[in-house]
């Protein structure tokens, strides 16, 4: 199994400079690809050229039978799924719509890990006393997740904190008045190459990204994924909250990659960790060093 180190967000962003480093994926499907398309072309020039010697004069040859349509992968999203890039870019803060005043409130009230209002050992994102990140952050965070696919369901199951999430997708409608909680209540269905699946239900408690931007019971999520290639999913975060924002949100798509040979790994918040670290790291960065 492929092992690699997942970070808590606030390690993480300790351990990038700036709080931002992208992936460096080792991929040799470039290469693959080109030897792939100069084999099918020297397979091809051979095959015409054997026909043409072999080939009576004024015969004529029946063509060959079209090869078989490839499978379709665009309904098959299941595997464990990384960002090509871990900037957390899959919700873009610099397109936030305008703060209702309750959205305000909430908004000055926080104090992030990130951006410019973050200072060291001042934060309070409710991640810090091991509450779920929840959706839609959790889909953005820098570990992967991984999707499984049965009749009528779409299981996600996210390796940080270890949080799994059910997508109905049997037809059935968003409730009309669902008790709210983190992960809130999914359903999903496909549009041609599209899995839309909109999300209702969930409480104000998480924060949406890492700049403290809030979320209330009144939040529309829609996330839209396709599945580009093999190797490729994109998916697309909408946001609907009147009661925090004045305007739908609407996010660039971000996207993953398949990852095979990884599994999930044990990953969960321990309160007596996530004290230690801020002790030892956190809380200390924030303090001015003494005077030389």
């Amino acid at each position: 199994m492929k092992r690699r180190t997942a970070f808590p967000e606030e390690q993480f962003l300790n351990h990038c400079s700036n709080g931002c480093c992208t992936l460096q994926w080792k991929d040799f499907r470039i290469q693959l690809t080109g030897s792939v398309v100069a084999l099918g072309a020297m397979l091809a020039f051979t095959t015409a050229m054997f026909a043409q010697t072999n080939n009576p004069s004024g015969v004529t040859q029946t063509p060959a039978a079209a090869p078989a349509a490839s499978p379709v992968l665009s309904h098959d999203m299941s595997g464990v799924w990384m960002p090509y890039s871990i900037n957390m870019d899959g919700i873009d803060e610099k397109l936030r719509p305008p703060l209702t005043p309750w959205g305000q409130a909430r908004f000055d009230a926080s104090a992030p890990l990130v951006g410019p209002r973050a200072v060291a050992g001042k934060e309070n994102n409710p991640a810090l006393n091991c509450e779920p990140e929840a959706v839609p952050k959790s889909l953005i965070l820098p570990n992967p997740f991984e999707i499984i696919q049965i009749p009528g369901r779409m299981f996600m199951f996210f390796e940080q904190y270890h949080l799994w999430r059910t997508v109905w997708a049997d037809g059935r409608p968003l409730p009309k008045d669902p008790d709210p909680t983190y992960l809130g209540y999914s359903v999903g269905k496909w549009e041609g190459d599209t899995f839309v699946v909109d999300t209702v239900g969930m409480n104000d408690k998480p924060w949406i990204d890492s700049y403290g931007n809030p979320r209330s019971e009144q939040m529309h999520l829609t996330e839209r994924y396709r599945r580009l290639d093999h190797d490729t999913l994109e998916m697309q975060i909408i946001m609907e909250d009147p009661k925090a924002y004045t305007k739908p949100w609407v996010n660039p798509p971000q996207r993953f990659k398949l990852e095979p040979a990884w599994e999930i790994a044990e990953f969960f918040c321990i309160v007596d960790e996530e004290d230690s670290y801020g002790d030892a790291v956190r809380k200390p960065a924030g303090v001015p060093a003494a005077p030389k």
